[in-house]
């Protein structure tokens, strides 16, 4: 079994969802015969965000194989004919891309360490989630909808927010943090989803350790 393990915050030793994440692989590490993991930091190494070029590197590779139809392959392959090139920069993060794309690939389980950034996800998290954003490899669209790739994954999120955001808080409705997760990965086909919550970290050091404790019970279970 392969695992992918993702860290993205910005808060080094101090983070909560680093510790969760660790814990949550050590759990895993114990309950698996056998387990091969790959580790990426993403706050240390971030993956390069979009960019037109990459967009066009991502577009020509998807027209070289034949995988790109309608408006879009029609515009790729007019590009090409008028002279469009890839650049060598744009090539090599478009090549960096594509290595997080494979773990992703190649990965039976993932776990992700993800802290609530002013409502959403980091950027450097959001940028490693276009990565896996690609059309015949994670996802199809198709005359009935759309076809999810990944469906056989299991992804498990160590989730941490600063305030209380669940679904009776007054203020859920600002929760774009763990909503926007979901969807992603459901619309790639995983329906095997766990969050890992510590939830209210920022309120107090009381409540920070309760969250911590009940997140820790939640890693125990997997």
């Amino acid at each position: 079994m392969k695992l992918l393990h993702i860290d993205s915050s910005i808060t080094g030793a101090q983070s909560v969802t680093r510790q969760l994440s660790a814990i949550v692989v050590s759990r895993l590490e114990k309950t698996a015969t056998s387990l091969s993991i790959t580790y990426r930091d993403l706050a240390a190494e971030p993956v390069p965000h979009q960019s037109p070029s990459i967009q066009f590197a991502k577009l020509k590779e998807l027209h070289d194989i034949g995988a790109l139809s309608g408006d879009i392959g029609e515009m790729v392959d007019a590009a090409l004919k008028e002279g469009a090139k890839v650049e060598p920069s744009a090539q090599v993060e478009f090549a960096e891309t594509n290595v997080a794309l494979e773990e992703f690939l190649e990965a039976d389980v993932i776990v992700i360490g993800a802290p609530m950034y002013n409502f959403g996800v980091p950027s450097q998290l959001k940028a490693w989630i276009d990565c896996l954003a690609v059309p015949g490899k994670t996802f199809n669209y198709t005359a009935t909808g759309v076809e999810g790739l990944a469906g056989a994954k299991r992804v498990i999120i160590a989730s941490s927010r600063g305030g209380i955001y669940s679904e009776s808080s007054p203020i859920a409705a600002m929760d774009h943090q763990e909503p926007f997760l979901k969807s992603f990965f459901s619309f790639i086909g995983v329906t095997d989803i766990t969050f890992v919550r510590a939830e209210g970290v920022s309120i107090g050091p009381e409540q920070r350790q309760q969250a911590l404790d009940s997140a820790l019970v939640a890693a125990a279970a997997l």
